[in-house]
């Protein structure tokens, strides 16, 4: 479990560096600690290590991304961290019942900044964080 007191860690994942720069421009300006994976394969590294995954409380993902993306992603993420919130941008509507039974929220792209920010500050809360 995250120590009480500390900000909870925020991962991105995507392979598009112009969304991953504005997404994470966004959550900046509330998030503090917020980090960007390219890949699934970058992100699963990341997870691996103990402090990065003992701070982790959402990851917010492309539904399209490099390497396995969309529901593999998140089921082999919720595999490693069961009650790790995530937030998947873009995702077609039709994508909804790929992620059936996963504590998954969506946004649809071009993202409204306020929107996105309540909703990450919703997941963050209602989160808990379980290390790998």
């Amino acid at each position: 479990m995250r120590q009480p007191g500390l900000m909870a860690a925020i991962l991105i994942v995507d392979d598009d560096p112009l969304q991953a720069s504005l997404t994470m421009s966004h959550l900046r300006q509330r998030f503090g600690d917020v980090h960007r994976a390219t890949d699934a394969a970058q992100a699963f590294c990341m997870i691996e290590q103990h402090d990065f995954a003992h701070q982790l409380g959402l990851v917010i993902s492309a539904h399209n991304t490099l390497g396995i993306g969309g529901p593999a992603f998140v089921a082999e993420l919720h595999d490693r961290m069961p009650a790790l919130p995530v937030l998947v941008l873009g995702a077609p509507e039709d994508a909804h019942n790929d992620y059936a039974d996963l504590y998954v929220a969506f946004l649809p792209r071009p993202i409204v900044a306020e929107e996105m920010l309540a909703l990450t500050d919703r997941l963050l809360s209602q989160g808990k964080n379980v290390a790998a």
